[in-house]
């Protein structure tokens, strides 16, 4: 069995990282645009004030994506590009740059998929306390209900966040990220509560201000895990971490899958969240899993690698070491096409939605060749061994619905700056030329043959 006839194959951007125009036709400010100006955060100062410029360029961006022969094109919306306070006034330019973006999509037959938040939230929000604020899921509603009823007679697939594991993180708890903040448990667990009632919220609007049906999800992250072997004790081991607290901390609890899944498609928190961390749950805070719990059509994933583990004498995971030497990509991130197999298996298993892969890629050491041309051999070596472990899930009853490509180009890439080149297009910061690399005409078979030549 290979992948079904309408399976979807795209690419996928976030909107601070490829528009660029930060101060331009009315956007307010977000918190990455005033944590890039702050020493010490990003990789040699860079910004997303210009990035790979996508608000003046899309047109030839949505050629590009053509001429690979996407079938979609998962981006995101700068919050406070359509709403400079957040929440108030709406920005008629913002919405029209987005109105040109998603028309153009589809005039060259590809699917917009919208995601509503990816990290960028509005500074005046975050003056107000951002997510731990408890109006925040209220300003997140606001927001989800103008651009349904505004895009939803052309943009059928929504996801409310990408990543919330990043937003707290990587925000919220090391700091990495913007607001760049390091809070205590209380705050923590209020932040997560908020965040996962924002997107509840978020779905409630979507759903009623919809002119159409649509689809909803959402793009989370987290810790995955795979097994060592095939034996049947080393698979419910894996199956076991991918859905349990590794230890009682609240870093490890950020990239807990089940910590934010659980509550989202259960209706529920875990309960060794609950045993470790209950006392600092705002208080209450079960009577708001139903609003958490909103029906979803799909469960996406964003799927990089996963840790291999093997069963101890109890059954219990444990964690195998990698051997020395063992493949890594330009940021360090060990490559495990397996997890493209496991994960979606595992998940689905679980949660029991049509699975979209929303993001997978591999950052590598890429420049412009002497004849002119960027041989990303190892991307394209990634990406079939990835792809391969996915055909291989499809084959195994997992019902996969998309494969979303990370990235659709390079660009800014958060605290790493433009250091790192995830991209099946090559992008000239200096002069904003675009280069299709190996690893984009490799997706381009790929799609052709729905799969076929994996």
């Amino acid at each position: 069995m290979s992948f079904r006839k309408d399976f979807v194959w795209g690419a996928a951007t976030a909107s601070y990282q490829v528009e660029g125009a930060a101060y331009e036709d009315g956007k307010g400010l977000n918190i990455w645009d005033v944590f890039c100006k702050e020493d010490g955060h990003v990789y040699e100062h860079h910004t997303g004030d210009v990035a790979c410029d996508q608000y003046h360029r899309y047109k030839e961006d949505v050629a590009i994506m053509k001429e690979l022969g996407l079938k979609a094109y998962r981006f995101s919306v700068n919050w406070a590009r359509i709403l400079p306070e957040g929440i108030g006034k709406v920005n008629e330019k913002g919405l029209a740059y987005y109105d040109n973006l998603v028309n153009c999509l589809i005039e060259n037959g590809i699917e917009p998929y919208m995601t509503l938040y990816h990290w960028d939230l509005p500074y005046a929000l975050h003056q107000k306390g951002g997510w731990l604020n408890p109006q925040s899921p209220e300003w997140f509603y606001e927001y989800a209900k103008l651009m349904a009823a505004h895009f939803s007679d052309r943009v059928s697939h929504f996801f409310t966040f990408n990543e919330p594991q990043c937003t707290v993180g990587l925000g919220y708890v090391t700091g990495e990220h913007a607001p760049g903040l390091k809070v205590g448990p209380y705050d923590y667990f209020s932040i997560w509560h908020n965040v996962l009632k924002a997107h509840g919220r978020g779905v409630q609007a979507i759903r009623e201000a919809a002119v159409r049906p649509v689809e909803i999800g959402m793009a989370p992250c987290g810790a995955l895990y795979y097994p060592a072997t095939d034996s049947k004790e080393d698979i419910e081991a894996a199956r076991k971490a991918n859905f349990s607290l590794p230890e009682a901390d609240i870093r490890a609890a950020s990239w807990d899958v089940a910590f934010c899944a659980d509550p989202v498609f259960l209706g529920q928190y875990p309960e060794d969240i609950m045993k470790s961390f209950g006392q600092y749950f705002p208080k209450n805070a079960e009577k708001d899993l139903e609003l958490i719990s909103q029906p979803l059509d799909f469960y996406g994933q964003n799927i990089y690698n996963a840790v291999p583990v093997r069963a101890d004498e109890n059954g219990n995971p444990v964690r195998v070491d990698r051997y020395p030497g063992f493949p890594k990509t330009a940021i360090q991130w060990p490559v495990t096409p397996e997890v493209l197999y496991w994960a979606p298996k595992f998940l689905y298993e679980r949660y029991q939605k049509p699975f979209y892969v929303t993001e997978n890629g591999m950052s590598s050491h890429d420049w412009v060749s002497l004849d002119g041309k960027v041989h990303d051999a190892s991307r394209v070596d990634f990406m079939h061994r990835y792809l391969r472990e996915f055909k291989k899930a499809a084959a195994d009853g997992v019902d996969l619905r998309g494969y979303f490509a990370w990235s659709l180009m390079d660009n800014f890439e958060w605290a790493y700056g433009y250091s790192e080149r995830f991209g099946m297009v090559y992008v000239d910061y200096q002069t904003q030329k675009r280069t299709v690399k190996d690893s984009g005409l490799f997706y381009k078979n790929v799609i052709a043959s729905n799969g076929e030549i994996l």
